[in-house]
């Protein structure tokens, strides 16, 4: 019998700086798009949720937020979930290109907070994870550090439950790949404000 396949889960939790149509956070909500976009064509995407009431990909579930939304004085915060197929994926995406450009940013539209920003974890291949899962799993981070169930770049687990050694030369690989895909992005980005 084959081992089961796995993918890789992501959930984002944040909190903007003001309201999400207040001028200080349009940089954020200009680039959105092209993130999304830029997953899209991205070497081992597998797909995201969308949000309920917007165009674009069906909601996996309700969106949930985690506790730290409590006292914030917001109804909620900038997040995403999504799966790829393997973390080398995820990290070519997420710090090359496009996302790059918007990590660098990010300071000028999400305050700092003293929760974990993600949390990784593995799923069987044809399941999805929803928002309430995602959540949890933040949360868990949080209490609890890295581990098996919940994770971090810094410090990484297979879908065995053993640490895991992230294939550095692979990641850059697959920016590389990733690079002519998102050219016509990175175009607009030139002259968007921040």
């Amino acid at each position: 019998m084959d081992a089961p396949v796995f993918h890789l889960a992501m959930y984002n939790f944040g909190l903007h700086v003001a309201d999400y149509d207040a001028p200080e956070v349009h940089g954020f909500l200009r680039r959105e798009p092209l993130n999304f976009a830029a997953a899209q064509k991205a070497a081992g995407f597998v797909g995201r949720s969308g949000y309920r009431g917007e165009p674009g990909p069906r909601s996996w579930g309700p969106q949930i937020f985690p506790r730290f939304l409590k006292g914030s004085g917001r109804d909620s915060g900038p997040s995403s979930l999504s799966l790829w197929e393997n973390i080398e994926s995820l990290m070519a995406f997420a710090y090359a290109g496009v996302h790059a450009e918007a990590l660098k940013n990010a300071r000028n539209w999400n305050t700092k907070n003293t929760w974990p920003p993600l949390v990784l974890w593995w799923v069987e291949a044809g399941r999805r994870p929803d928002w309430e899962q995602g959540a949890r799993k933040l949360e868990w981070l949080h209490d609890h550090g890295a581990g098996p169930e919940a994770f971090t770049f810094k410090q990484p687990f297979g879908a065995d439950g053993e640490p895991l050694i992230i294939d550095r030369a692979r990641v850059k690989t697959l920016a590389e790949a990733n690079s002519p895909g998102q050219r016509d992005l990175l175009a607009q980005l030139e002259h968007m404000p921040v």
